[in-house]
């Protein structure tokens, strides 16, 4: 009887032991399992990481890429724009030379007399251009004792006939010029009295020559007379 029940605990504590055993393992198991996994994910954490990074190290080197050629491109576009500019200004200095030119073969009075006309004269369909130098202290109307006299030197231009006109007018030196409102032939009732001729020097008009066609003015300059 006695044997028995050693026998019977015996096989108790042996089936104790076994399933402490059992749970041991299964314990270390599922550890070691957990290890596993976090070891398995940190690799894939670290693999995507650098992943990325590499990811995102070409994109910078491609964005670098893509800046460095928009900037070229840039570059090549404001120098072209530049050259654009250059050969304009080129083109205008070179209109400039060749006008410039074309008036070369002819002094500052003629060209001065041709452009005066050009721009006040009352007909441009004349046969000839007449010049005429009336110094200062000469009566505006020498027909009239009681004439007023020009206070400067002045140039009268003028065509072959009186429905041409005239134009008389004294230079500033500055491309402007004082015209007088004086006609090429007087016609009135005399004497008209001097303060009738003050009014005309004292109310000349500032005018400002302007450059106008050289053809045209070339054309006035093989027409001009001086006297």
């Amino acid at each position: 009887m006695k044997k028995s029940k050693v026998f019977i605990v015996a096989s108790l504590l042996a089936v104790l032991l076994v399933g402490m055993s059992a749970c041991s393992n299964s314990s270390v198991n599922d550890t070691s399992t957990q290890n596993q996994s976090k070891l398995d994910n940190t690799s894939q954490s670290t693999d995507n990481s650098s992943t990325d990074g590499t990811a995102k190290s070409d994109n910078s080197g491609e964005n670098n890429d893509n800046e460095q050629a928009s900037n070229s491109s840039d570059g090549i576009s404001k120098d072209t724009a530049a050259n654009s500019v250059v050969s304009d200004k080129s083109d205008l200095n070179t209109g400039f030379k060749e006008d410039n030119d074309t008036l070369s073969h002819y002094s500052s009075e003629q060209i001065e007399y041709a452009r005066v006309w050009l721009q006040l004269g009352a007909n441009q369909q004349i046969d000839g251009l007449y010049a005429r130098h009336i110094p200062a202290g000469t009566p505006l109307n020498p027909d009239d004792d009681t004439s007023a006299s020009y206070p400067e030197d002045v140039i009268q231009l003028a065509g072959s006939r009186l429905v041409d006109g005239s134009v008389t007018y004294s230079g500033n030196g500055d491309g402007t010029i004082n015209v007088y409102n004086v006609p090429l032939r007087w016609d009135g009732h005399y004497p008209a009295g001097e303060n009738f001729y003050i009014d005309i020097i004292t109310n000349t008009k500032l005018v400002y020559v302007d450059p106008g066609d050289d053809e045209k003015i070339v054309a006035l300059i093989k027409l001009l007379s001086v006297q």
